[in-house]
């Protein structure tokens, strides 16, 4: 009995203290509702929300298609492929290292739309639509100076729109795929780069264990090593990194 009083007594007081502190700690409500705006900041706050949801969702979509984030991923891969490393370095760690990069490269777009575009229309000097032509100005001048005039006139027949007389007349929905297709491009031809050392350490190798009748020994296994040897002596990494960076310059 006594020990069935004191388990009743600990309880007790355990409900008494957490109802204390929940009473004496303010938690605060958070909620989303659709009603009557009853000033213009409620609007403003509203709108803000909502377009910074809309972007949080197409994040990624976004980076994939205005950004250097194609061709770094790119090429990336294709130096795995070349090395015969499998999945060293990890997909993870290869699409942190493009995001990096990719920050780095469009930070001065990204600062220059924020404070012709977004900032003045937060401050309620512009009109949204203004805010959007500003804002989106600086991405479509860095795609423009990377994208091949050939595969902008491949989707401006596709659509079957005149020909604009200026850059800024070109439209999103053309500049995109034709800045993606020029991406692509590119990256490739900096992996074909990037490819050829290490292709020609395989045909050394396979040559060479032929020779000596090596037949059932995979290539693979003994060009590994020197691959990643010739790689690092080259400093490998600081060279791919400084190329790609550079490439956008």
């Amino acid at each position: 009995m006594k020990k069935k009083f004191v388990y009743t007594l600990i309880l007790s007081l355990a409900v008494l203290l957490t109802a204390s502190v929940a009473q004496a700690q303010t938690i605060p409500k958070v909620s989303v509702e659709v009603g009557d705006v009853e000033t213009p900041g409620d609007l403003s706050v509203t709108l803000q929300i909502v377009l910074l949801m809309t972007v949080l969702t197409l994040a990624p979509s976004i980076i994939l298609m205005v950004t250097s984030f194609i061709r770094l991923v790119v090429v990336l891969g294709f130096l795995r492929q070349a090395m015969g490393t499998q999945q060293l370095p990890p997909n993870q760690l290869l699409l942190s290292l493009a995001l990096i990069l990719t920050f780095f490269i469009v930070s001065p777009v990204v600062n220059q739309a924020y404070n012709n575009g977004l900032k003045p229309y937060l401050d309620e000097q512009i009109s949204k639509e203004e805010a959007f032509e500003k804002g989106i100005a600086p991405f479509k001048e860095f795609m423009l100076s990377q994208t091949r005039e050939k595969d902008l006139a491949l989707f401006v027949n596709i659509s079957g729109m005149e020909r604009p007389e200026s850059p800024d007349e070109i439209p999103l929905h053309v500049l995109i795929p034709g800045f993606v297709l020029s991406e692509l491009r590119t990256g490739f031809q900096i992996a074909f780069l990037v490819f050829v050392p290490f292709l020609i350490i395989d045909m050394i190798v396979a040559s060479v264990l032929m020779s000596m009748g090596m037949m059932m020994l995979p290539p693979m296994i003994v060009s590994l090593p020197f691959k990643i040897l010739l790689f690092v002596l080259v400093d490998g990494w600081y060279l791919l990194v400084k190329s790609l960076v550079e490439s956008f310059h």
